[in-house]
């Protein structure tokens, strides 16, 4: 019986620890709360783990969920607009990122005070993280300033910097492409569009203008330059 009891412990002993390693490596889930430099939540922004984009967004509130890998380090999150924030694993519970344009809000340990020119995977390819910091011309066209435009042709003509415009061909300066047409991508609430033809201003909340190193996000598709469209939802229709 004694040798029994024995052989039962010796067993326990290997299978138990790799039972307990597997449950260590499941993956799990990671939140937080992003915000602007003025405290207002980011709406929109892609996620990334470890320089690897998750295809997940912050909602309206500016909170994020994602499942990640056991051995997971950095939080990423994006914008076109703001440029890119940071935050380590840590176990906190509900993690904040500010976001603030034209620069990175946190620098891991290590890296000291100059941009890491490390690669970032966004979706569309590899970005340097030094050109997610790259700042973007935006408007908030829910200003009453923009509220006499009656087409996005003579929004951008007459409000946005260095945006060429002639009737509906947009041209936006400082663009050198070896493609025949000059057109920009037109990104509207994150979805590919032929045209701006039928949108109205009135229908706008945010208009942003990349191009260079901010439009290379976009890949090869983004060479003309990019402009991202946000239209208004709820409430904010009838402004």
């Amino acid at each position: 019986m004694n040798y029994r009891f024995l052989l039962v412990i010796l067993v326990s002993l290997f299978i138990f620890p790799g039972l307990n390693g597997q449950s260590r490596a499941k993956k799990f889930f990671v939140t937080g709360i992003v915000t602007d430099a003025n405290s207002n939540p980011v709406e929109g922004a892609m996620i990334l783990v470890d320089n690897k984009n998750t295809n997940k967004q912050t909602d309206k509130k500016g909170f994020f969920k994602v499942k990640v890998q056991p051995d997971a380090a950095l939080i990423s999150v994006f914008t076109p607009a703001t440029g890119i924030g940071e935050a380590m694993i840590d176990g906190t519970a509900m993690l904040k990122i500010t976001l603030r344009q034209g620069e990175i809000s946190f620098k891991p340990a290590g890296t000291g005070s100059q941009v890491s020119d490390e690669s970032v995977n966004i979706g569309y390819g590899s970005v340097r993280r030094r050109d997610l910091s790259t700042p973007v011309n935006r408007l908030d066209v829910r200003d009453v300033r923009y509220a006499s435009y009656t087409n996005m042709y003579d929004l951008l003509k007459g409000a946005v910097p260095g945006v060429q415009v002639s009737g509906t061909k947009i041209t936006i300066q400082g663009i050198t492409s070896f493609n025949l047409s000059t057109e920009p991508l037109f990104i509207v609430d994150g979805v590919e569009v032929n045209s701006i033809a039928d949108i109205k201003p009135i229908e706008v909340e945010s208009l942003e203008v990349l191009k260079g190193a901010a439009a290379s996000i976009y890949g090869s598709r983004g060479a003309n330059g990019v402009i991202l469209i946000k239209l208004k939802s709820g409430p904010d229709l009838r402004r």
